[in-house]
């Protein structure tokens, strides 16, 4: 079995996450392929996209969330995402029992002795009328009935995992501001989401996706990408369909096989990536994109730059400064090339050119 180094991958990485060549695609195509972008910062999709799309204008996403082809939604990892409207629908039950979990952990002490089917029923009473609503709103209308949990236990339990919501703009819109309100993705899309199928169809895509975006991954990767565990029959069902590899760890690797997997020596520009971006907390082992060194700069949120594929530094916006502070040493040619492309970033952000590489 063919061995892909830490080289490989990281190219076929970027090639996936049309981080090797800015991409020429329209908007909602590249939010499809990349399986959603993370979204709880609500202005970082914008960075993410400028990044990988050629002539990336905006106001085009913001469009497209007023117009109901893109939601905010809890979804991959109980995590707040920018996905189409076709696949929240399409992935959502595929993601529930996940999602119950991941708040169950938090709050089981909370909740215990409440039944969530009952939970979910009142909800979407509270919720029929089709009026946008905090989360705070919809806990004290419930906290009538289940008083003991808490309004933080009972909205986060109704919002992330009951009942499928999508927070309306203006949150998420272009240079704008707004709190969360929620509506059942039911009203705002006027779809009920697709139930599960016997045949688990949706996990069989999930699969073909996440490769398309992330592969060559192994099954671990996939599973620290959506944060489903249920997943191995989906592999097991389309595995015919795959390629093989592996690591230099020795796991196994998939793919599809006709997907890129760009010579290693192809050269990589420098690119600015938003916080939480899935190119790196999308899998498991991040030594193809990220030293683990320094892999808890993909968790607390902090903007970070690559050179040559990897994560050499991390960048803030300083009033109308794009600030780079490196984590390891750059070139004087790797410094140039991250004050042009921060130049670059700064007029998309601040309408102006002003970059500083400390360090």
């Amino acid at each position: 079995m063919t061995v892909l180094d830490t080289r490989a991958l990281n190219r076929a990485t970027l090639a996936r996450q049309l981080l090797l060549d800015r991409a020429d695609v329209p908007v909602l195509d590249a939010v499809a392929h990349l399986g959603g972008l993370q979204a709880q910062e609500p202005q970082e999709p914008f960075v993410g996209l400028w990044s990988r799309l050629r002539a990336f204008d905006p106001k085009v996403l913001s469009g497209l969330l007023v117009d109901r082809k893109v939601v905010r939604t809890h979804l991959m990892r109980r995590t707040v995402h920018l996905v189409t409207a076709e696949d929240v629908l399409a992935w959502r039950s595929r993601h529930e029992a996940m999602l119950r979990q991941k708040v169950l952990g938090v709050y089981r002490r909370e909740l215990d002795g409440v039944d969530l089917g009952e939970l979910a029923e009142a909800a979407r009473a509270v919720m029929s009328d089709d009026e946008p609503r905090t989360m705070s709103e919809i806990a004290r209308a419930l906290a009538e009935r289940w008083p003991a949990p808490g309004p933080r236990a009972l909205g986060e339990m109704v919002i992330a995992a009951l009942v499928p919501m999508a927070q309306l703009p203006p949150r998420g819109l272009w240079r704008a501001k707004g709190g969360v309100r929620n509506l059942p993705l039911s009203s705002w899309l006027g779809r009920e989401v697709d139930p599960l199928a016997a045949d688990d169809v949706v996990g069989r895509a999930l699969v073909r996706r996440y490769l398309a975006a992330f592969g060559p991954a192994a099954t671990a990767d996939l599973r620290a990408w959506s944060g489903v565990a249920g997943l191995p029959a989906a592999v097991k069902a389309v595995r015919e369909e795959l390629v093989s590899f592996r690591d230099e760890r020795g796991r196994e690797l998939l793919d599809l096989p006709e997907a890129p997997r760009p010579d290693p020596d192809t050269p990589a520009p420098v690119r600015f990536l938003p916080a939480f971006d899935n190119a790196i907390l999308g899998y498991d082992d991040r030594t193809r994109i990220i030293d683990d060194a320094h892999r808890l700069l993909s968790v607390a949120g902090e903007r970070v730059v690559l050179v040559d594929g990897r994560v050499a530094a991390t960048w803030t916006v300083e009033t109308d400064t794009v600030a780079v502070t490196p984590v390891r040493r750059l070139s004087r040619a790797d410094r140039a090339a991250v004050a042009e492309e921060g130049r670059e970033v700064a007029a998309f952000l601040v309408d102006g050119d002003r970059v500083r590489v400390d360090g």
